[in-house]
């Protein structure tokens, strides 16, 4: 009861230290405590509350993996998830402890937890043989060392082996020493020539005890034989033998040779080593020792970061009767090679960043460790270039992985993130870890049109309600971020507002027409569309909608002149040539392109041989000289229609009364009496100028032909027909050319009227007659047709 009291204190007595140092927690407990034991309070050692620990992530992280340590996570206390026994954990160690880090969110925090394991006595000294022999010659003197094997104790410190001690006897007494890691040996001292005639055997108890409260202890049997001669043990050259060896050595590598001297002769001068029972199993998997030569060598694979230092005792055993012996201790001191790369240990807080993090966000710890020492264990990091994340180095061994610039998911939706990781040992070695970041949208795009100026062609008449054409908008974010709506602008049409016109589908961005249109009265129709993504806030973009109104051949030609009724009567000459124009159909057609393009076709005549009419120009000209037994009323009908499809048509009667030869102005005149109806004021006044302009062209021609001639007598001229005659001065012989002047028609869009006539005339002048201007006028074959007439000489 009094042994669980003093533990029970002396465990509330350490458990009450502890201190946050640099980030680390340290606390300290016995071994062996019950499952659920109090460590210490966590939560309020890192001011943290018990709402904070659940709401900011409270975790432990064991390096590997076991957890020996728990948190309750209702009260914030640290206690024992698992029995602990220090003498697994870290076997002969001076310290063990427990480290586990922990994790806290929001933001970010590591801290480190260290739990010291005192070792508890809680293990006896034990001999690895319950007995022992020794062969003592008679010989020996008084002071005689004798070796003893060593007990082990699993404990450290003050609860290992802490003295010995010998049963009572008459000749043996017990010397302890100190070895150079801190245990205890024993040898036995001759304090008491032997007597191998009053005691050939001696039993005597060992027993080793240790410092533990309370003490433990452990025996062993030496039974001791007495013998004579062979009075000298064997001696080694040094009783500490040190060493340096490279971790990297292959098996088989000598380490050191021993050498022990006996100066005994012959059988018990003859020596053989051997490593003593204070060289533990791992060390004997380690090393080998040749018990002839002496020869230490490598037999198993080195690790300086497994151990530092390896202490072999050695002892030297003559062959004398009885056998003495002699001991070494071995210092092997390894040297550290880089034989280890560096290791990362990655703690993401999070494996998505929202694209619009700022600048310094960390996005995770970094821990760099290296098992290697000095400059083999010093490790440098680094991020691969040109990517917006950085390393910020926090303490000895941790970066902070952060945000560095601008963070774009539209261009790089994540990242795969491979950290380099190298030491400065030679050669270097190195490892890299992969981290992968995903890059969270955000709302940063507008929806964009694919085209900022839609022409969409419409054809009248269309049928209200059916769709016309459909608008899209893309948007680079994601989710709702980029679900797009659409929506008609407020705009006008004709003075009321585009959506009585007009709808669009909000999701599919479809455009109907919400009533039939007419291209003779609206050619083109301008809307604005709106897309709207319902991110928060919602971005919008607008695009420009020109609906183009196509004609359709819905509307038949008019015919403006003549007018269609009983009225529309025209007077023709009867002398008028074959091609005169009588008069002309002018029609018009409200539709456009090909659908008002018109073509005439004369489609009934009381003579078909007497008129024509101009495909496209609905001129109507006389085919062939009007003859004696033609009527002197002909009535035409003639059709008018365009060329849409299907093409439509119209029809206008005109009725032509044929006369005798009269005068172009008599003419004229007497049909604006008779028919005024036939002509508009404009018509009338286009050709009032026209014929001004002829007759001043006229009269511009007779005036240069008179200065001509006048300049030069060699030529005569005449204007109807220009006939010119040269002169041979020598033989008074003269030449008359003869040159036939076209009809002059002078046309005009509305009406025209041809000259009816055309005369030829041969003017010749004398030399006699130089002193007139004009001579009389003759005509020149007046019997030949005007469209047969050529220019030629009379004397050819």
């Amino acid at each position: 009861m009094a042994k669980n009291l003093r533990r029970l204190v002396y465990f509330v007595l350490l458990t009450c230290v502890s201190d946050l140092i640099c980030g680390r927690l340290q606390y300290v407990i016995p071994e062996e405590m019950e499952r659920g034991t109090f460590v210490g309070n966590i939560a309020e050692d890192l001011g943290l509350s018990i709402g904070e620990m659940s709401f900011r992530k409270f975790r432990l992280v064991s390096d590997d993996g076991i957890q020996l340590l728990k948190v309750n996570m209702e009260n914030g206390i640290l206690v024992v998830n698992k029995r602990i026994d220090r003498e697994i954990l870290c076997g002969r160690s001076a310290t063990c402890s427990v480290s586990q880090d922990i994790a806290v969110e929001n933001p970010l925090e590591m801290h480190r937890v260290d739990v010291e394991i005192l070792d508890v006595n809680d293990n006896s000294p034990t001999f690895l043989e319950l007995r022992y022999t020794l062969q003592i010659s008679e010989l020996t003197a008084a002071g005689a060392l004798f070796p003893l094997e060593s007990a082990h104790d699993a404990d450290v410190g003050t609860n290992a082996v802490n003295s010995y001690e010998i049963s009572t006897n008459k000749h043996f007494g017990l010397k302890t020493h100190n070895r150079s890691d801190g245990s205890k040996i024993a040898e036995l001292v001759l304090e008491n020539p032997l007597d191998r005639e009053q005691d050939s055997t001696l039993h005597l108890t060992l027993t080793a005890i240790d410092g533990g409260i309370p003490r433990k202890s452990g025996t062993t049997e030496i039974v001791i034989t007495v013998l004579d001669v062979n009075d000298n043990a064997p001696v080694f050259d040094h009783q500490l033998y040190r060493v340096n060896a490279l971790e990297s050595l292959p098996k088989g590598s000598l380490i050191i040779t021993l050498n022990a001297v006996d100066l005994d002769q012959g059988t018990n001068g003859e020596v053989k080593y051997y490593l003593t029972s204070h060289v533990s199993h791992r060390v004997r998997e380690l090393f080998s020792l040749d018990s002839e030569t002496g020869h230490i060598r490598v037999q198993g694979s080195l690790d300086y970061e497994e151990e530092k230092i390896y202490q072999l005792e050695v002892k030297a055993v003559d062959k004398g009767t009885p056998a003495l012996a002699g001991r070494a201790e071995v210092l092997v001191e390894l040297i550290d090679v880089n034989d280890n790369a560096p290791e990362l240990k990655i703690n993401s807080l999070s494996i998505e960043v929202s694209e619009n993090a700022a600048s310094g966000t960390v996005i995770a710890i970094i821990s760099a460790m290296d098992r290697d020492s000095g400059e083999n264990g010093q490790v440098q990091c680094r991020l691969p270039p040109y990517i917006p994340f950085k390393l910020q180095k926090s303490s000895n061994k941790q970066y902070s992985l952060v945000v560095s610039d601008t963070l774009n998911r539209e261009i790089s939706p994540f990242y795969n993130i491979s950290i380099s990781a190298w030491d400065a040992g030679l050669p270097s070695l190195s490892t890299n870890k992969t981290i992968h970041i995903s890059i969270s949208d955000i709302n940063d795009n507008a929806p964009q049109f694919t085209q900022s100026l839609y022409n969409v062609f419409l054809m009248e008449n269309n049928a209200a309600g059916a769709s016309i054409f459909a608008v899209t908008a893309l948007d680079l974010d994601l989710g709702k971020n980029s679900k797009t709506s659409y929506f008609l602008l407020d705009s006008f049409i004709s003075e009321s507002s585009a959506s009585g016109h007009f709808s669009v589908n909000s999701e599919s961005g479809r455009i109907y027409a919400l009533r039939s249109f007419d291209y003779e009265i609206q050619k083109k129709i301008k809307i604005k569309v709106q897309a709207r993504d319902d991110g928060t806030p919602s971005l919008t973009s607008t695009a420009l909608v020109n609906i183009i109104i196509l004609d359709q051949n819905d509307n038949a030609p008019v015919i403006l002149s003549p007018s269609n009724d009983n009225s529309s009567i025209v007077i023709a000459s009867n002398s008028a040539l074959p091609g005169s124009l009588v008069t002309k159909v002018i029609a018009t057609d409200a539709d456009s392109g090909q659908n008002a393009r018109l073509s005439y076709k004369l489609i009934e005549a009381t003579d078909h041989s007497i008129f024509s009419v101009g495909y496209t120009s609905g001129e109507i000209r006389v085919t062939r000289n009007f003859r004696e037994q033609d009527a002197l009323r002909q009535k035409l009908v003639v059709l008018v229609k365009d060329n849409g499809q299907p093409s439509l048509s119209n029809t206008v009667s005109i009725l032509i009364t044929v006369q005798g030869n009269v005068s172009e102005n008599a003419f004229e005149g007497k049909n604006k009496l008779r028919s005024p109806e036939l002509f508009s004021d404009l018509n009338f006044l286009l050709i009032i100028i026209l014929g001004s302009t002829s007759c001043i062209f006229l009269i511009i021609i007779f005036f240069l032909a008179a200065v001509k001639c006048q300049q030069d007598r060699n030529i005569c001229c005449c204007t109807s027909r220009i006939c010119c005659y040269r002169q041979n001065i020598s033989t008074g012989a003269s030449r008359c050319r003869r040159v036939a002047k076209a009809n002059l028609n002078y046309l005009d869009s509305v009406q025209t009227l041809p000259m009816r006539d055309s005369y030829d005339y041969t003017v010749c002048r004398s030399p006699e007659s130089s002193k007139s201007d004009f001579l009389f006028l003759k005509p020149c074959h007046q019997t030949l047709p005007v469209n047969d007439i050529n220019i030629r000489d009379t004397d050819r």
